[in-house]
């Protein structure tokens, strides 16, 4: 019994697709953000501290040379042939199609490197970004444009400081559609405010624009944030890993079977995790989501998925 026996999983819909393991290698470019340089606000989200996204946040490496280190340590351990180059830290389009194009080039030039996967805001994808990335598929390489959302919601938006709205998002995913360029869209569960419906709600906003990939995520509480405060000061009260669970699988039954989940859960490194100390526990998660699927005795987009899209 494993996750993928329930979920459309990213990792297995790569294998059937090239016949081997395909893993993804992150990237931290040195890319700022609009909600942190001053554009759109300071501090950025209240949740965020980079480093709790990925752990290269603070490495300034070339491009090529932090490829090539994730690619030796990944082949020696699994023997991966494969990689998806990940720009992952902070907004990974937010600068001019040229310079972007400076970087993705050379990931793409390392060898084993079979595609981009860009994370970033709705905010800030231009056409000419979206072009670019249309003209690397056209030459064979797997693109996915990730999008960081969090919530469909507006009140929600504007509560954590996000600095865009759903119809933004829209906006960004009708022209990424366009032009064929798969979307892979980040939702968080347990954001302050928010409840199991709007989960369900914001889930069912996404798949009616016709995104391709979906990532769940457990809001945590990590150091040097605003939300760190807020909880301190007893104002954030976060989730128990049971109803994370509850909510992840209720998500997962809802999704449509041919979109792919790239990721089911979020953690957080010890030293800089507040709250929820379950959140540093990726297994468990996995384990628990896996288990509550089979005891419901549901897959993704189970027969009655298309009743709750209407």
């Amino acid at each position: 019994m494993v996750l993928s026996d329930y979920v459309n999983t990213f990792g297995q819909d790569l294998l059937r697709r090239y016949g081997e393991r395909v893993h993804k290698l992150t990237i931290n470019a040195g890319f700022t953000c609009p909600n942190r340089d001053g554009t759109k606000g300071r501090g950025g989200c209240i949740f965020c501290n980079n480093t709790s996204f990925n752990p290269n946040a603070r490495c300034q490496l070339p491009t090529a040379i932090q490829l090539e280190n994730g690619r030796r340590v990944i082949a020696k351990r699994t023997g991966a042939r494969l990689f998806i180059a990940y720009f992952q830290a902070y907004t990974n389009t937010y600068a001019e199609k040229q310079y972007l194009a400076t970087f993705y080039e050379e990931a793409l030039a390392v060898p084993g490197v079979v595609g981009l996967a860009i994370g970033t805001r709705p905010d800030c994808v231009s056409e000419e970004v979206l072009d670019l990335l249309a003209s690397y598929q056209e030459r064979g390489y797997e693109i996915w444009l990730e999008l960081g959302l969090q919530s469909a919601f507006d009140e929600t938006l504007e509560r954590i400081h996000r600095g865009h709205s759903f119809a933004e998002y829209q906006q960004t995913v009708l022209a990424a559609r366009q032009r064929n360029i798969p979307i892979c869209t980040h939702l968080i569960i347990g954001l302050p405010g928010e409840e199991r419906w709007h989960n369900l709600a914001t889930l069912a906003s996404v798949l009616e624009l016709g995104v391709c990939g979906l990532k769940l995520h457990p809001l945590h509480v990590v150091k040097h944030t605003i939300l760190a405060k807020q909880w301190q000061q007893g104002e954030y009260q976060p989730l128990n890993m049971s109803t994370y669970v509850s909510i992840a699988a209720d998500m997962i039954e809802r999704t449509p079977p041919e979109v792919v989940y790239h990721r089911v859960t979020g953690t957080a490194s010890t030293d800089i995790l507040l709250a929820p100390k379950w959140c540093n526990k990726k297994w468990a998660i996995l384990n628990a989501i896996t288990a509550t699927l089979h005891q419901r005795g549901l897959v993704q987009g189970g027969s009655n998925y298309k009743d709750y899209l209407k």
